[in-house]
């Protein structure tokens, strides 16, 4: 009995999701050592790297790529360690929007020099990781 191999498209698409994937874990295993020297969580500094104005709770939760209830969780430690607070939306009496505390956003730049410090992505020049960002945008938009 004979296989046929595999098709060369699956077998690189297969090695490229690998990549990904692993690039992805670096990044987050960064971010959790990161936040860990600020005293907090991976899902708080990504909430602080993410908040770079004021939003929504929604808005917030995509850009973290979690349920808002997920994001409700930590925006709720945030604002017990005064970083983060809930105002009323400008222009949406249902919404609230999330504004960091003049703490919030020392603490963010903080976070934001450490996270530049030894980056996975450190290794890329500042034109190859726009290249990177602007293939991953192509796959990942619907066409």
């Amino acid at each position: 009995m004979t296989t046929t191999p595999p098709e060369p498209q699956a077998i690189a698409e297969r090695e490229i999701c690998g990549l990904v994937n692993g690039l992805a874990q670096q990044i987050a295993d960064h971010v959790r050592r990161r936040a860990v020297t600020l005293n907090l969580t991976a899902a708080q500094a990504t909430a602080l790297r993410e908040m770079t104005g004021p939003m929504t709770m929604r808005e917030l939760a995509e850009r973290m790529g979690c349920e808002p209830s997920n994001a409700t969780f930590v925006i709720d430690k945030l604002e017990k360690q005064n970083l983060v607070e809930r105002r009323a939306h400008p222009t949406d009496r249902r919404a609230r929007h999330l504004i960091l505390t003049p703490e919030g956003h020392d603490l963010r730049g903080r976070l934001l020099g450490l996270l530049a410090q030894e980056s996975p992505l450190a290794a890329l020049s500042p034109e190859q990781q726009h290249s990177l960002q602007v293939l991953l945008e192509q796959a990942i938009t619907p066409p």
